[in-house]
């Protein structure tokens, strides 16, 4: 049957809004059927290391001279280029040389955040959540929003992430490396938009700080805390980076928190449901002093109208990573501003201040008294 032209429809009185939809549901559609092709060919770009190649070369290449410096195949490499060009991620410029253009591919800021190496670095981000674990989980998703079983992680790969990550010492190293990636973009978004909230804190701790690399920017950041304690799991702190001022304490959340002015903690309570965080807070309530102590908590809020308006771009981000709770956790989950009020009320503490940065988090302060 022959298309119905557009003029027909709306001689039979079908609204344009309607027929605007239906003309961009059938592009859109493609973007979900091959929607893993972009993650997929980004990780392909940070394995060969093609904007680390770039870099070092110190100008734009041709495709000669980075399937060269690569030791690829120039025809696929060709194919990937021109698919990340496409998509902006690359430039590609054009240079006559003696009357003849020749194609030069060149950096841009996405680009950039593909290398290995550098304070804009995601590529370790990226290769986390492309990995073969953490996609695993997604192909059951539907049987975590059934309620069928354990946790979509655990079904995978029998065991949830933790105990994953502490048996596969190499995976545990990714997701270090990945939290430091957002570290690396969270922490001077919060030390330029909010220091305030560390003033008169000599001593802090961080409670699951990964390897420190958050702790150490804050210590260099805010040079009146005279000492920082990085906590996390015994087997992520005894390998963590020795820095002066930075003490790695190894112990379970769950158990007991280090004793200190005031509590940090960064994209740690959003893995865990509501008891849970009610418990790991109150932990951290004992933890700090009754008068002058605090809890600063870095974490996506959900629905924050204040966030939304300031950095629209980024007011999606909060519901992806909750589907990434929900595919990688137990009972995790992103939280809305009544949400974290009501975790932060069962566990004791009397007030609470919200205030957004430039940064998919949300700075949050809870008072004990």
């Amino acid at each position: 049957m022959e298309e119905i032209q557009r003029d027909e429809l709306i001689k039979w009185g079908i609204p344009e809004e309607e027929i605007e939809e239906e003309e961009r549901a059938k592009v859109e559609i493609w973007k979900y059927i091959f929607g893993f092709v972009e993650m997929a060919v980004v990780k392909c770009a940070i394995e060969l290391g093609i904007a680390d190649v770039i870099a070092t070369h110190g100008r734009p290449m041709t495709l000669l001279e980075l399937s060269s410096a690569l030791d690829c195949d120039p025809q696929n490499l060709h194919r990937i280029m021109r698919f990340l060009v496409n998509r902006a991620i690359f430039k590609e410029i054009l240079i006559r040389n003696d009357a003849v253009p020749t194609a030069y591919y060149a950096q841009t800021p996405i680009s950039r955040r593909l290398m290995r190496t550098g304070e804009n670095s995601m590529a370790a981000f990226i290769l986390l959540e492309s990995s073969p674990p953490m996609l695993a989980p997604w192909h059951g998703l539907s049987a975590r929003v059934m309620a069928r079983g354990t946790s979509a992680f655990e079904a995978a790969h029998g065991e949830d992430i933790w105990k994953y990550a502490e048996a596969n010492p190499g995976h545990a190293r990714l997701i270090d490396e990945a939290m430091a990636c957002d570290a690396r973009v969270a922490v001077p978004a919060i030390i330029d938009g909010c220091s305030d909230v560390f003033d008169g804190v000599r001593t802090l701790v961080d409670v699951g700080g990964g390897n420190g690399t958050a702790l150490r920017m804050l210590v260099k950041g805010c040079p009146w805390i005279s000492k920082g304690i990085n906590f996390d799991l015994p087997h992520v702190a005894s390998v963590a980076e020795k820095c002066e001022g930075i003490e790695h304490v190894g112990g379970d959340m769950f158990e007991f928190v280090p004793k200190a002015d005031a509590v940090f903690l960064m994209w740690v309570l959003h893995d865990w449901a509501d008891d849970e965080c009610i418990h790991i807070l109150k932990k951290c309530r004992a933890a700090i002093p009754k008068d002058i102590g605090k809890v600063i908590i870095a974490e996506a809020v959900i629905g924050n109208k204040e966030q939304q308006k300031e950095d629209n771009k980024l007011k999606d981000v909060g519901l992806v990573l909750d589907m990434v709770m929900m595919a990688h956790t137990t009972k995790g989950k992103e939280r809305t501003l009544d949400e974290w009020a009501y975790v932060i009320r069962e566990a004791g503490f009397s007030r609470h201040t919200v205030r957004s940065i430039a940064a998919v988090q949300s700075v949050i302060e809870a008072f004990p008294a």
